[in-house]
């Protein structure tokens, strides 16, 4: 008989729909309401795979996979989770996680994770690393939620990382969580901003120089690459890099060595390279500005972050912490944003993204007159750029009420098929347009299943193109 999956739980509800999605699937399983029983089971029987709440009574779910995995260190564990942060993202796959599942999830979605580790658990997992301090990255939306993944994969690959995102959606604190993460979080983080140091001294703050090598160089200087030795240098903005500089900075990608300015030996670079930009690189590409060779060198792995736009579910809670922070920041009392500003805020476009809302929220601490801050209160040039009207939250409620009321009075049949099938018409046409067509991007946002998403596509006849 096949070794059944476990399902860990302390709430019941999520017991019962896996008990349900699992028998209608035909797969093996055993709940537990919390991790000392299905410690003291382990004696008897030996899980193929298991989904573990990671906050319970007693035993963590993260306890409870590290003493899993120094019996059964080839057993993947999903580990599922309400809180959706890095910190629990990263360490979720350090100590060992075969998946991290946020909730609420698909249930479509969770079933297809279990297949996937049914067919890894008889491969052998790798051994839990250390949990270092997290940096700070804040984000509940599904977009962030795979970044958070994404972190928590890469951190302990030496692969060289692009980072991709509009200016403000916190690159940097990406890549930094990238390195503190790693096994190069003993020795430096370096970051250069490429774009905003002068070309002629570029090359000099990059690789340094010898005494003598122009005029003004009145004693060796060290680069950001030795500075960076051992540890991890980011290059920001590496879509503005002069043409000169990217061959000489292929140059130390590809054979792992450089000089200094005027000088004449050559210097190891133990390096990890991130590279950041918010430009679109393949066109720099084919308009001849950025070298192939070299973007297909820091291409290797891809990280995109999302516009704030596409995470406005994050406002509140972001906007929260950066008004406690200027309060800590500047002693005063902290303010709170009323229900209108919250509105006002997440319906605004927010091409700065995150930093342009840390810049609000300082701003509002110090000027806004009151504790509870109304849309008056905000800045004047946040105002005039706000969208022309913020609807209630209740409009479409009543708009809704008004459309079921007029399909009664003309003695309609069949309403709620029709209005659901509307409903999700509208909902999935306007998520794919958003998303571009990206149907995996789509269906996270809207919090179902890709495959879901894809069958009611093909349902509703719902015409948009698929991106991927």
């Amino acid at each position: 008989m096949t070794n059944p999956v476990w399902v860990i739980d302390d709430d019941r509800s999520i017991r019962w729909v896996f008990e349900k999605a699992l028998a209608r699937e035909g797969i093996a399983h055993r709940t537990f309401e919390n991790a000392r029983q299905a410690l003291e089971r382990l004696g008897e029987e030996t899980p193929q795979v298991v989904l573990s709440d990671i906050r319970m009574p007693g035993t963590s779910g993260l306890e409870f996979m590290k003493q899993l995995h120094a019996r059964l260190p080839s057993t993947p564990v999903i580990i599922m989770t309400a809180y959706s942060d890095l910190e629990s993202a990263v360490q979720a796959f350090q100590g060992g996680a075969f998946e991290y599942l946020p909730k609420p999830f698909d249930v479509d979605h969770a079933v297809e994770l279990v297949r996937r580790a049914i067919e890894e658990s008889r491969r052998p997992a790798g051994a839990a690393a250390e949990e270092p301090a997290a940096p700070e990255i804040l984000g509940q939306a599904s977009a962030m939620q795979e970044v958070f993944r994404a972190i928590g994969r890469l951190a302990q690959s030496q692969a060289t990382v692009l980072i991709t995102g509009e200016s403000g959606t916190g690159k940097e604190l990406v890549a930094r969580a990238l390195h503190r993460h790693s096994p190069r979080a003993g020795r430096e983080f370096v970051a250069i901003n490429t774009a905003a140091i002068p070309k002629d001294l570029l090359e000099s703050e990059l690789f340094g120089h010898e005494r003598g090598a122009f005029t003004g160089a009145q004693a060796t200087r060290r680069g950001r690459f030795e500075q960076a030795e051992g540890g991890t240098l980011f290059l920001d903005e590496i879509g503005d890099m002069p043409p000169d500089l990217q061959t000489r900075l292929l140059r130390v990608l590809s054979d792992g060595h450089f000089y200094r300015v005027g000088g004449h030996t050559p210097l190891a670079a133990n390096v990890r390279v991130i590279a950041a930009t918010h430009q679109d690189l393949e066109a720099r590409v084919r308009e001849r500005l950025f070298r192939d060779d070299l973007y297909h060198r820091l291409n290797v792995i891809r990280l995109r972050l999302p516009a704030l736009r596409e995470r406005r579910e994050d406002i509140p809670m972001l906007a929260r912490h950066f008004l406690a922070k200027s309060a800590r920041d500047l002693g005063v009392e902290g303010k709170r944003l009323g229900e209108s500003a919250l509105q006002f805020l997440a319906a605004r476009e927010w091409p700065g993204n995150v930093r342009q809302l840390e810049n609000v929220c300082h701003w509002v601490t110090v000027m806004a007159p009151g504790q509870v801050v109304d849309v008056n209160d905000l800045p004047p040039e946040v105002r005039a750029e706000g969208v022309e009207a913020v609807p209630s939250a209740d409009d479409w409620r009543r708009a809704l009420a008004r459309e079921v009321a007029a399909r009664l009075g003309r003695g309609e049949s069949g309403i709620a098929d029709a209005l659901t099938r509307e409903f999700e018409t509208i909902l999935i046409a306007r998520a794919l347009q958003h998303t571009g067509g990206r149907r995996i991007e789509a269906a996270g946002l809207l919090g179902i299943g890709r495959n879901t998403l894809t069958r009611k596509v093909q349902e509703l006849k719902i015409d948009t193109p698929s991106q991927d």
